[in-house]
């Protein structure tokens, strides 16, 4: 666990989790929410991050978004960081929403790179000193091109880094190549997090600090130990730990993020399955995949069943029962709210 209680993220160390937002009818279950960020917790997630691309926020209104950052602050209570998505493709926006933020206490702000419009690197820095100008808390960069259509250059990373309160870079852009070039430039202090869960733990070994994940919603101690694991300088032990834990993370990109984890969270329990249109109901061979990548970790029970062919799978296979099994014919369901 990270242990920090300051708005200070210089020490934020190992796996936080990008927290999916769960849903009751057209609102936030806040119960659900609560529960699931104090589990978390308990099981030594180093941050929680909230209100970003796993919590949804593009469908959240401002009221909601204020909400679910008090909750979690709440919930929290200075056991761990509590890092609020303020990213938006209108600076302006930007600003509000990191604004809002701080004002129900959040510890410190994921920006990302402003999407669709396709700024210039010179726009992209005026952006982010914006945001930062306007708030007093630390901010990091979010860096994920496959979604904004635009990618933070090393050099604007660290023209970025000489900001004071630019304190870290989440790096979603697969190019593990610019790790340890980052770290040899921006020094120790500076927080390098992955944001893909498939390549954590070689972006780990180029020199970073840790993971903003979608994994470790649903496997929070076990990628808690992994890292524990590589810092402790068992590296193999590590790549054990990261090679079972594979096919769940390769599930739960199957598609479009959050559909997989939240249908994951829902057959164990955390929370429904409900997402927000544009998204909606995971497709079957989702549903089939998380399923079995959670048996296979004996997160949830199994029965012998046939899974027709062209449905998940070219041959009967065990999947589990229960939840499972209404899961794999209902799905979750997509609301406009």
């Amino acid at each position: 666990m990270c242990g920090l209680s300051t708005r200070n993220l210089v020490s934020l160390t190992g796996y936080a989790s990008a927290v999916p937002t769960p849903f009751r009818g057209d609102g936030i279950d806040e119960t659900a929410f609560a529960d699931f960020c104090d589990w978390q917790i308990g099981q030594g997630i180093a941050a929680l991050v909230v209100a970003g691309t796993t919590g949804e926020s593009p469908t959240l209104s401002q009221t909601e978004l204020a909400r679910l950052i008090r909750v979690a602050v709440e919930t929290a209570a200075g056991r761990v960081p509590v890092i609020a998505g303020a990213g938006s493709n209108a600076t302006a926006h930007a600003i509000d929403l990191a604004r809002e933020a701080e004002n129900q206490g959040a510890d410190g702000l994921l920006v990302v790179t402003p999407y669709y419009n396709r700024p210039s690197q010179e726009g992209l820095y005026r952006h982010f000193c914006a945001v930062h100008h306007a708030t007093g808390l630390p901010i990091l960069l979010y860096d994920v091109p496959s979604r904004t259509g635009c990618s933070l250059a090393v050099d604007t990373i660290l023209r970025l880094s000489a900001l004071p309160r630019i304190a870290g870079l989440k790096d979603a852009t697969g190019d593990l190549n610019r790790v340890a070039p980052l770290r040899r430039f921006l020094g120790d202090d500076f927080r390098l997090l992955a944001g893909d869960d498939a390549t954590a733990l070689d972006f780990l070994a180029q020199g970073g600090n840790g993971c903003i994940s979608v994994l470790s919603n649903v496997v929070p101690a076990p990628c808690v130990q992994l890292h524990a694991a590589f810092a402790g300088g068992d590296r193999n032990a590590a790549r054990v730990m990261a090679a079972r834990l594979a096919p769940l993370t390769a599930a739960l990109f199957h598609e479009s993020n959050p559909v997989p984890v939240k249908h994951a969270l829902h057959l164990t329990g955390r929370m429904g399955p409900t997402v927000r249109l544009p998204l909606c109901d995971a497709a079957l061979s989702t549903r089939i995949a998380v399923a079995h990548a959670l048996m296979e970790l004996g997160l949830i029970p199994a029965i012998q069943m046939n899974v027709p062919p062209g449905q998940g799978g070219d041959s009967p296979r065990a999947i589990p029962f229960g939840r499972v099994v209404t899961a794999l014919s209902c799905g979750c369901k997509g609301t406009a709210r």
